[in-house]
């Protein structure tokens, strides 16, 4: 793998802050069927050089390149809110913040 690598970033038309970083000019068609129909159409976002050292929003340059080396795509889903989660079975004074 070489040291640095121009990426294509799609995002998600079916989940939101869903995000898949591909080599530019990679063919839609050749990536996972089961991956497409989950990602849904993909809306392109940006073009980067990446690099190892690149650090992004929520992983590294490395293991971007890295899983694109071994499966031809990474995929960035979104981060788990427990703080959404609200129990309604108990009264307001109950619940923790």
């Amino acid at each position: 793998m070489s040291d640095k690598q121009f990426v294509s970033v799609f995002r998600s038309s079916k989940k939101a802050d869903t995000y898949l970083y591909v080599r530019r000019g990679q063919v839609w068609d050749e990536l996972p069927e089961s991956l497409r129909g989950i990602f849904g159409a993909p809306v392109h976002a940006m073009d980067l050089i990446l690099t190892p050292e690149r650090k992004l929003a929520r992983t590294s340059g490395r293991q971007v390149l890295d899983a694109i080396a071994d499966k031809d795509f990474f995929l960035q889903m979104p981060e788990e809110q427990d703080s959404y989660v609200v129990d309604f079975r108990r009264k307001p004074e109950q619940r923790q913040s």
